[in-house]
């Protein structure tokens, strides 16, 4: 009954504003349609998706925007990037290398509980850098969760053989032992008997187990949040940025791959130690002694189990395939495709070209992307008893493969920013916002970026990540405009902070998958998120007012963004 309120509350709105609105100037109505789509995605009474096709018929009805200026914003550079990547994450997962690589780097870190969980973020935070949050999420979770119930099965099985033991010493030397010791062993043996019972019918055998389950698996939550930081193509929010800041300010050439990277990979490395410490110190206690020895002579019975059980999986994926070895190429060949076309400091790959500016990161995407459906996914001069009764010539991926992976609800959803951000450029709405906020001109850069992250970090608690990014990038960007800060200043941070909804499961995907294998509760999840979000919005913070600073030249208020200001005031 509440969604359907919503949903017809929801019509109501839409359906009220279309007479008066249909003859007001272009600026009322496009804020007329921003604030729709807004209620739409914050209340989701119809999908992320079906509300970004609102500016597609209300623009050209209210003659905001023409119907072929609209549809043209819906399919973007990024789009064809988010589809390269998508088939490198197809065969990823098709060929099992996702799970190769986790199970390798945890039998690194080896299964001393502190080590353990900073095993699984490193994999995690990884695998984010390249594919989607939610999919890392989806893919590591089983894995921690086989280790966690072995963990617990270990423990169980310890305290049985503790007690037989017990037992069977008894019996032997019970002949060799006085009746007042027989009485005293008996009186101490009935009450771990029933405290094995008692555990038994719990869950979890005690509550340290109970709290390396909740650590572990928040930990591959942050992980994955923090870990789709670092690349423009780790998360939809980094696109929407992209994508947005390219169109609004085509003259800025600053925002590429690499210079990506070099900004959030300190972030990410930060943040992955000072995450792993808040856990640590929050389920597991201060004994990092205890819990994060590599010593062999340190390890228990348990532990050396865990470790067994996470070798026998690695062992059952056989040794490395082509398809594999194939994959792993690709994934390398995209990554230095990336960072050499403009890395800045010495010419790129592109600089071959006689014409520039005509190749971007989704021209070699979409190129390796392609070229997974034409390679064959068996060995050239094969023997033919390999891969007997498959398809010779079935390549690397189908569309199939693809079609399972690709998010078209990301795509539309982003095209749907776009098209709102077209129609406030067009409508001189963007310029009308930047002018009320002109009473916040006193305040200093670092001020109005950290009020920014704070209100971003804030609203995506409760919002999707897509949305609310999609609707907080035009004002701030008006905003740096009218107070002459360099908008990179106010568009990174807030990029970066609104993925930081880590405090609910509705917050995102990965919390909502986390929450649903029942280890942690929303208190536990509030208490931990909590941290992360004043840990993140802190690095954050600092990396935009020191290493950020010369990297994109912060300082000034660029020509580019002097340009954009000129244009929008006439």
């Amino acid at each position: 009954n509440a969604e359907a309120g919503g949903m017809s509350g929801a019509l109501g709105l839409l359906m009220v504003g279309l007479s008066p609105l249909s003859g007001s100037g272009e600026t009322s109505c496009c804020a007329y349609v921003l604030m729709v789509t807004a209620v739409y995605w914050v209340s989701e009474a119809v999908p992320l998706g079906a509300a970004a096709l609102v500016p597609a018929f209300l623009y050209p009805l209210f003659g905001v925007l023409k119907s072929s200026e609209v549809a043209a914003e819906y399919c973007k550079d990024t789009t064809l990037l988010l589809m390269g990547v998508i088939c490198l994450a197809a065969s990823i997962e098709k060929w099992n290398l996702h799970k190769r690589i986790a199970l390798r780097m945890v039998m690194i870190a080896g299964a001393k509980p502190g080590m353990l969980v900073l095993g699984f973020m490193c994999c995690t935070v990884f695998l984010s850098m390249w594919l989607s949050n939610t999919s890392t999420t989806a893919m590591v979770m089983p894995i921690a969760e086989a280790v966690l119930q072995q963990l617990i099965s270990t423990m169980e099985e310890g305290e049985a053989e503790t007690q037989r033991l017990k037992t069977h010493l008894l019996l032997d030397s019970s002949s060799h032992i006085v009746p007042a010791i027989i009485l005293f062993q008996i009186a101490v043996e009935i009450p771990n008997l029933k405290r094995v019972k008692a555990r038994r019918d719990s869950q979890y055998p005690t509550k340290r187990d109970h709290m390396i389950c909740k650590c572990l698996s928040l930990s591959i939550t942050y992980a994955a949040t923090i870990g789709g930081l670092i690349t423009i193509t780790g998360t939809s929010t980094n696109l929407i940025f992209a994508e947005q800041f390219n169109t609004r300010y085509p003259e800025a050439k600053v925002i590429n791959f690499g210079t990506w990277f070099i900004f959030s990979f300190p972030i990410a490395i930060i943040m992955l130690v000072l995450t792993w410490l808040w856990l640590h110190f929050l389920f597991l206690g201060c004994n990092f002694r205890e819990t994060c020895s590599l010593s062999k002579k340190r390890k228990t019975r348990r532990e050396m189990m865990s470790e067994r059980r996470i070798h026998e999986e690695y062992e059952k994926l056989g040794p490395i395939s082509y398809p594999e070895v194939v994959t792993g190429v690709f994934f390398i060949l995209m990554t230095l495709l990336w960072f050499t076309r403009e890395p800045g400091f010495v010419p790129g790959w592109t600089s071959l070209f006689e014409k520039k500016g005509y190749r971007t990161d989704a021209t070699v995407s979409v190129l390796l992307g392609f070229l997974l459906f034409l390679i064959p996914a068996r060995r050239p001069f094969s023997s033919s008893n390999e891969n007997s009764g498959s398809d010779p010539l079935a390549p690397m991926i189908t569309w199939k493969d693809f079609q399972r992976l690709m998010p078209w609800e990301i795509v539309i959803l982003v095209g749907g920013g776009y098209a709102l951000a077209a129609g406030c450029k067009v409508s001189g709405l963007s310029m009308w916002i930047g002018r009320q906020l002109e009473p916040m001109s006193g305040l200093p850069p670092w001020a109005v970026t950290l009020l920014a992250c704070l209100l971003v970090s804030a609203v995506t608690e409760f919002a999707s990540n897509p949305a609310t990014l999609t609707v907080f990038l035009p004002i701030l960007s008006a905003l740096s405009e009218t107070l002459l800060i360099n908008p990179l200043h106010t568009l990174i941070p807030s990029t970066m902070c609104v993925s930081f909804g880590v405090m609910l499961p509705v917050g995102n995907p990965p919390n909502a998958i986390v929450f649903s294998y029942g280890h942690v509760k929303i208190s536990d999840m509030v208490k931990a998120g909590f941290g992360v979000n004043l840990i993140g919005v802190a690095v954050v913070m600092l990396a935009i007012t020191t290493w950020g600073v010369p990297l994109f030249n912060l300082t000034e208020f660029p020509v580019w963004a002097m340009a954009r200001n000129v244009t929008g005031s006439l």
